[in-house]
This record gives structure tokens, sequence and C-alpha cells, in this order.
């Protein structure tokens, strides 16, 4: 069942088109990556499918062409930039939110899904960035959305906290909840999300699974090591999935396809070379988004 539908979606400021006909659909259950680099319209987006902002043209149709108050009930938003008041307790910012919806979650259990239970009396501004931003995603499921858009929601933390609210997201799909998750880190996408709208000068410039995009490039795969002893290369030039053989200081690169690290220890042991240090590198969703827009992403704020 699609829960989003967006069809030719376009909105301008100044004059300046910042979506520029982005259409996607977004399916019930799923975790739905919206990616790009700074500037290429995924908040704007995701604003347009959460009714915070008005396009210019096109549709957006979410859970069936909900809207109004009935479109605010099942839907929850996590904003790239949020704030509380620094004196506001965790428990009075989710009793007050949860004071919105007629059908609220119960905010104690949603505190302790979000492992906040030990914060519950801490004021806000006493809290770490991912504590914060665990406190976000509490408020935006506060009304038991169907559909919960999060917006850059792991910028600023550290890599242990970034990847605790990793865990977080997957429990909350888990929990039967449709995820559209706006992001700039490439390792988040391909973690998280099922499908992953690229984004780029305000339009969608691929729209695939992480390893589908990745798949569009070439497959070569890069096998690094450090020889135990000379050898002849060409045990390993003679090999069907070897395309080059290179030599760097002390150190080997083979570069070629299909099972290629397989066949690389095959006949490394048959000459009875040890590879040390050994590395295997092959495409990545960066070399997709790369090869796709001829941009590589960096951190900052979007619109």
């Amino acid at each position: 069942m699609k829960v989003i539908e967006v069809s030719d979606l376009r909105k301008q400021y100044n004059g300046r088109p910042v979506v520029d006909g982005v259409s996607f659909t977004v399916e019930e259950g799923e975790i739905f990556g919206v990616l790009g680099p700074n500037g290429a319209g995924k908040t704007t987006t995701v604003e347009c499918v959460a009714g915070l902002r008005t396009p210019d043209s096109g549709t957006v149709k979410v859970l069936g062409g909900l809207s109004g108050d009935r479109l605010k009930e099942e839907l929850g938003v996590q904003l790239q930039r949020s704030a509380l008041p620094e004196r506001l307790k965790v428990w009075e910012a989710l009793d007050l939110y949860a004071s919105f919806y007629p059908r609220p979650a119960d905010w104690e259990t949603l505190l302790e899904r979000v492992g906040l239970t030990d914060k519950r009396d801490t004021r806000y501004g006493k809290l770490s960035g991912g504590q914060q931003q665990r406190l976000s995603i509490a408020l935006a499921l506060i009304g038991n959305p169907r559909v919960a858009i999060l917006d850059e929601l792991t910028t600023g933390l550290d890599p242990q906290a970034r990847r605790d609210t990793w865990d977080l997201i997957e429990r909350v799909r888990a929990d039967g909840v449709t995820i559209v998750l706006v992001t700039h880190f490439m390792e988040e996408a391909e973690r998280l999300c099922d499908r992953i709208a690229l984004i780029d000068s305000g339009r969608v410039v691929a729209l695939d699974s992480p390893d589908g995009l990745i798949a569009r490039l070439d497959r070569r795969q890069a096998v690094r090591f450090r020889p135990s002893q000379p050898f002849d290369h060409a045990v390993l030039t003679a090999l069907p999935e070897v395309a080059e053989v290179r030599r760097e200081g002390d150190r080997m690169e083979v570069t070629g396809t299909g099972d290629l690290l397989l066949a690389v220890a095959g006949a490394l042991s048959a000459a009875g070379v040890v590879p040390a240090d050994l590395r295997v590198e092959q495409a990545s969703l960066d070399d997709a988004f790369l090869a796709l827009t001829g941009k590589k992403i960096h951190a900052g704020d979007d619109r």
C-alpha cells in the first residue's frame, strides 16, 4: 500500500527553483530515504509532504489524501532544526505534546522506548545532543502516527550516539511505523533504508534500493595486501577474475570482478604467499552518488 504519493512537485524561492519536478511514492512499512547534498531541496520536499509548506505545483497525497487535523494526527515530524525551552523537563515536554492529540501514546512507555526513563526529570538544556535527538523522536511519535518524517536526525551526534539512534529507528519501524528519513550520511542510508531517492538540484536523479543504486556502477573490486615474500605476478594475472595487478612499494593492489578475494587468496596460498594487512574495497553508495551527480555529499544545512 502506498502511504505517500508525490507527483511533479515544484517549489521556488525568489524565482529560483528549489524543488523541480520531484516524484516518488513511499510504501507502507518501509524506511524511505531522501538523500542529497546541501541545497538539493530535500528539506523543502519533505516539508511539502508534511503540509508545512505549500508547493507551487504538483500533488502530494498522504495516507490516501488526508489533510488538516486528520493528517496531523497520523503524521509525526522531527524537523531538521528544533529546540525546546532549556528549563523544560523531559516529562513536561512529552506531557505537553501528548495533550495535542486525541489518542496519544502513553508517554511514560515511550520514554522507556527511547531510552530516556532516567532523564524524565532532566531539563532540556542539560541533555546531551544524542538525548535531545531521542526526545525529538519521542515527540514525533507521541501522537501514535502511522508515518514519521525524520529530517537529519543524527547530524552533530558522535558515532556511538548515531548508532544508538539507528537502533531506535529500526525498532520504530518494527512497530509498524512508516519512516521517511532525510539524511546526508551514506552509512546511515545504506544501513536503514529500503529504498532511496537521490535528489540533486531539486530533482530525483535515481530511486532504488541501496544495493540497486550501487549495482548501477562498474562492479570492480580492489584487493590490497602486503605479500610475505616475492612471487611471480603471473599467478594472479592469469586468473579470469583479475583485471590488473599493481605494486605500490611493499604492497600489492589487485583489481577485478566476481569472487575476486576468493580467487586471489587461493592463488596466493598455492604459491606459498601469505597476504598481510589484507583489505577489500568495493563500490559504495557514496561512489554511486558521485557517479550519478558528479558531487560528494558534505555535512551542513539544507533546504
